[in-house]
């Protein structure tokens, strides 16, 4: 290895020692696993649950900036083969309307508090790679409480509300 190249390897690893430092020394609000206890869609003016009535999901944000959130409505119905991928059109129709998965990487601030994402892999594949600021999600922590808002490409507001699991 030439000494440029040692140069560079020894200033990488500077650098993100550094970073770590600067996540691992700040408190990040965001860390945990989070239960939804509500979601609702507001859309011209009329409002409904997201996921029903009694909405389960998790939404978990680890110390290494990865998250993995899960959403359903537990009134989809089952399909009626036990073969994942065999469902009926209909059956696939509410299986997608009535759930989310997704995962990827997060940022916070100095603070601790959310700055955005990026999706990396969702059971929808459009938001596969979206990047998201906090001006396009809101992600805001008081206590074991946190409250996710944002808009979707429609103009429908989203507002779900996780507390904290212990």
């Amino acid at each position: 290895m030439s000494l440029k190249n040692k140069v560079l390897a020894v200033g990488a690893i500077v650098v993100l020692s550094a970073c770590s430092s600067v996540f691992t020394s700040k408190e990040n609000a965001l860390v945990g696993t989070w239960r939804m206890v509500s979601a609702t869609v507001e859309s011209q003016g009329s409002r409904s649950d997201a996921y029903g009535p009694d909405p389960h999901g998790w939404l978990v944000f680890t110390p290494e900036l990865t998250f993995v959130e899960v959403l359903t409505d537990p009134r989809v119905p089952v399909f009626r083969s036990n073969v994942r991928g065999e469902g009926t059109d209909e059956e696939n129709r509410a299986a997608m309307a009535g759930s989310i998965g997704f995962f990827g990487r997060y940022t916070v601030d100095q603070n601790g508090e959310f700055t955005g994402n990026i999706v990396k892999g969702s059971t929808f594949p459009n938001w596969v790679g979206a990047v998201r600021t906090r001006d396009d999600l809101q992600l805001k922590v008081d206590g074991d409480r946190m409250v996710e808002d944002f808009r979707r490409p429609d103009g429908t507001k989203v507002h779900i509300v996780f507390e904290r699991v212990r």
